[in-house]
């Protein structure tokens, strides 16, 4: 189900399949109050089946470290945003293991790109990234721990 994340009264609309949908739907509200928060911009999923493209652009930008998630995309969402490094594209895909990938582009310049994974709490870490990366534990009133990394994009997308 699309549409606006609220992330006062959570809900695990759109996560349902997911065996971490609680977990999930904390993340998922944690990022729209960051948002809201920061640039007063409304965090809008919808179901990664109406949007396949940010699904490939997430994919594409993942084979710079030969990831492929094996996880079913669940929900996804893409904002552009004006800030003091420029105009930035942010696209997330929310998986059905629990896990979060986001993409942060400066669509001016190279200064700032990178992926950043969020695994919620109890989830595993997947099989893909287990070896790749180590993640660091922050605390969310939202979503209890959150587990995140991120590497650097050096490519153009």
């Amino acid at each position: 189900m699309a549409g606006l994340v609220d992330f006062v009264n959570v809900s695990t609309d759109g996560l349902e399949s997911s065996p971490f949908a609680a977990q999930l739907a904390g993340v998922r509200a944690n990022e729209a109050r960051y948002f809201k928060n920061k640039y007063d911009i409304d965090f809008v999923t919808k179901p990664a089946a109406d949007a396949p493209e940010l699904v490939a652009y997430v994919s594409k930008v993942l084979t710079e470290r030969d990831i492929v998630i094996a996880a079913k995309p669940l929900e996804v969402t893409e904002m552009l945003v004006d800030t003091d490094d420029g105009k930035v594209r942010w696209t997330y895909v929310f998986f059905e293991s629990g896990l979060s990938v986001n993409v942060l582009y400066t669509v001016d310049s190279p200064k700032k790109r990178a992926v950043g994974f969020k695994l919620c709490m109890d989830m595993p870490i997947p099989e893909e990234l287990a070896s790749k990366f180590k993640f660091a534990r922050q605390k969310s009133k939202l979503a209890g721990e959150i587990r995140g990394t991120f590497f650097v994009v050096k490519g153009e997308y």
